[in-house]
């Protein structure tokens, strides 16, 4: 399916970030953020057409947000009622924020549109806060499980243990949205906060036999690994000065999806065949093109993912990082 007629809904939180320096007392930066919103924004500036199912209220943060997507071309199906959400981030010595969060979530407000937006979509992503917190994780559940007729699914955990604290509970919701999942990406500390008594690469097993064709984990500095019944791949993250690590995790799930778009491996009929048929060669390229995207958000302040002009298409090594080899063009 070419990447015009393709249709991306992201279901998730809306918030304000507002990230203090030490190192830099002076300037308190204020952004829209929240994981989702940033993986919307992460995919529409990749090319793909994305709506962003979500809530902020008509407030000053509000208007902050709804300025940021418009200006970013995402769609927004906004339901809620409750005052817009806030995240305080501390930035620590080496760049990694720490969250205070005045959060809810919940879509009650605008739930026939959302439902028709995931019926009508090609990919459903949802994730971090949205699946866990009350009244709306039950929402967020049942618009993923009404998307798989039509769509393929992501799922980035994105664990937060100071809105969700309890690790057994956060477990048990986050392996409903594996199973629902045909795509899921963890960071290493969710799945040591999730899974204390076993390695991030056993709970990526564990996640693959519950049902997704692809999972992934990244690692920080000791970059990303990506798992399928085909293979697995390992690669170093990419050296780049780093102004801080806001929104990186988001850039690497927007890169994916996109990056999967490229494969022709998105959407219910088609896609999700082709996504069980990738080749350590595609994951290779997939994971590589995901992990250039973190490193550009890396090296600028915020959550900044870049665009399609910046990312460049996916490439193969094999034939010299240009186009993909001639029986993979098929796909597209």
């Amino acid at each position: 399916m070419p990447a015009h007629e393709l249709r991306v809904v992201v279901i998730g939180e809306s918030l304000v970030d507002i990230i203090s320096d030490p190192r830099r007392p002076e300037a308190v930066q204020v952004h829209p953020g929240g994981s989702p919103l940033n993986v919307a924004v992460g995919a529409a500036r990749l090319g793909l057409r994305t709506s962003l199912v979500t809530h902020y209220a008509d407030d000053r943060h509000g208007l902050l947000i709804e300025e940021h997507l418009t200006t970013n071309r995402v769609q927004v199906i906004n339901g809620g009622t409750t005052p817009t959400s806030t995240a305080l981030a501390t930035l620590g010595p080496d760049g990694a924020a720490d969250y205070t969060f005045s959060i809810s979530w919940e879509i009650n407000g605008n739930a026939l549109p959302a439902l028709a937006a995931v019926e009508g979509s090609t990919h459903v992503h949802t994730g971090s806060i949205a699946a866990v917190l009350p009244p709306g994780d039950r929402g967020t559940l049942a618009l993923v499980q009404a998307a798989r007729e039509h769509a393929t699914v992501s799922y980035d955990p994105n664990c937060r243990p100071g809105i969700s604290p309890d690790a057994a509970v956060a477990r048990q919701k986050a392996e409903l949205f594996v199973a629902a999942s045909d795509v899921v990406k963890a960071s290493d500390e969710d799945l040591n906060w999730l899974y204390p008594d076993r390695t991030p690469e056993e709970t990526l097993e564990a996640w693959l036999a519950l049902g997704p064709a692809v999972v992934a984990v990244t690692r920080g500095a000791a970059g990303p690994v990506i798992l399928s019944r085909n293979g697995r791949v390992e690669m170093v993250a990419e050296s780049t000065t780093v102004a801080d690590t806001v929104g990186a995790g988001d850039s690497f799930m927007a890169g994916l999806i996109a990056g999967l778009a490229q494969l022709g491996a998105l959407g219910a009929k088609g896609g999700r065949t082709r996504l069980c048929s990738l080749t350590p060669e595609d994951l290779k390229a997939l994971v590589a093109y995901a992990n250039r995207a973190a490193a550009i958000t890396c090296s600028r302040r915020g959550a900044n993912p870049p665009r399609k002009d910046e990312l460049g298409p996916l490439t193969w090594p094999s034939t010299g990082g240009g186009s993909r080899p001639e029986h993979q063009r098929r796909h597209s």
